[in-house]
């Protein structure tokens, strides 16, 4: 059974409560993050609690007495659960005033839920999938605006990703005004020769860990990166198609909207990137 963190305590996950009046379960008032573990040291911790730090100041969320703590309460879930490759989730809402309204409690009085829980997932970076990529579907983004604020709204991304499990596809990309945002619960990127594109930077798209690191990763490596719009046309008749995101790394797409991209295989690019983002993350994970 997981050992759980829940407001300064770790506690078995049967018996761990929230209250139901808390605004992450009433309102989905509140953001988070999810940090890998590999060979149980985490990845790119900074990057997800600067983020977590600016989601938490876009909504106007107090930082929890424990916030300075954060990588100590990583560390401890990764022993106490004896994770050695898997992620760690952490959620923190507005808290639990003692009735419903929609005006926010006042944070003297009321006080952030902060929650962490670990998953297991033995081989993260040995994903089958990476070796022959995914298939995607497009479908119209429906999210709210404010998509660079990390929060604990993910009824959309879910309704997608079921969209595609009912096409046969593993995931979906999301498309607003005949552009692509990003896709499901990950950043889109297509490759044109040796110059990799992917949406710039905005409201409209969650400003990803891995996103960062990954491009600048490519830079170093003489690689040219266009962050700008592109279109699913655009997209199907790139040479190479991936996607990044925190629990996939890189993962190669092969398929979009039932078209193949290139010879329907990973090409070279994605795959490269792949290689470097986990040789260079291992090298300085905490």
């Amino acid at each position: 059974m997981r050992t759980v963190y829940l407001n300064g305590e770790y506690v078995p996950e049967n018996e761990a409560q929230v209250s139901i009046f808390d605004r992450g379960f009433l309102m989905a008032d509140g953001v988070y993050e999810v940090t890998s573990v590999l060979g149980g040291k985490l990845i790119d911790f900074a990057g997800h609690a600067k983020r977590l730090e600016r989601s938490l100041g876009e909504l106007d969320i107090q930082k929890p007495a424990a916030f300075d703590d954060l990588l100590d309460i990583h560390r401890e879930l990764v022993t106490r659960n004896d994770i050695t490759d898997g992620m760690i989730y952490l959620q923190i809402t507005r808290g639990a005033p003692d009735d419903r309204d929609f005006v926010y409690p006042d944070p003297e009085t009321t006080k952030p839920t902060v929650v962490l829980f670990t998953q297991n997932k033995p081989g993260l970076a040995d994903s089958p999938a990476a070796k022959v990529g995914i298939k995607v579907i497009s479908i119209e983004d429906q999210r709210w605006a404010r998509r660079d604020i990390k929060t604990v709204q993910l009824l959309y991304p879910s309704m997608a990703k079921m969209a595609a499990k009912a096409a046969g596809k593993d995931d979906a990309w999301m498309v607003e005004d005949g552009m692509v945002t990003e896709g499901s619960s990950n950043n889109a990127y297509i490759v044109k020769g040796n110059t990799i594109i992917t949406r710039h930077l905005g409201n409209e798209i969650l400003h990803g860990i891995t996103r960062a690191a990954v491009l600048r990763f490519a830079r170093e490596a003489q690689m040219t990166v266009e962050e700008r719009s592109f279109t699913i046309a655009e997209a199907q008749e790139a040479d190479e198609a991936f996607i990044t995101s925190a629990s996939t790394f890189v993962m190669p797409v092969v398929e979009i909207d039932d078209k193949q991209i290139g010879d329907g295989k990973p090409g070279s690019i994605a795959p490269r990137l792949r290689e470097i983002y986990l040789d260079e993350s291992r090298k300085v994970a905490i």
